[in-house]
């Protein structure tokens, strides 16, 4: 899948709050869909359908355990988007650079 197709989809799937209220909980570690839904304001069917839009989003990693199925970050996806936003920084950074230069060339003449 191109980066930029999936750097949407990622984007696409954390623009809603509740999705990104799940991704959330899961950054501490593997979790079921019962320890994911605990003490949320939506069902455990909620919560599966947002885990099948993450997971569609290559945002989360599924794992079986006996009859669990464990849901967890998948770190090939926050890298793909660092590196997007990683983008950004380095335009940001050449532009200053360029700028700080031309300032240096004014005050040398």
């Amino acid at each position: 899948m191109p980066i930029a197709t999936r750097v949407d989809r990622v984007f696409d799937a954390l623009g809603d709050p509740t999705r990104r209220a799940v991704f959330r909980r899961l950054r501490k570690g593997n979790r079921s869909v019962r320890e994911i839904a605990e003490g949320m304001n939506v069902s455990r069917p909620a919560v599966s359908q947002h885990l099948k839009v993450l997971k569609g989003a290559g945002l989360i990693a599924v794992r079986i355990d006996g009859a669990r199925h464990l849901y967890g970050v998948d770190p090939s996806a926050i890298e793909v988007l660092r590196n997007w936003l990683d983008g950004f920084w380095d335009g940001t950074l050449t532009a200053f650079k360029a700028a700080a230069e031309e300032e240096q060339k004014k005050m040398e003449r």
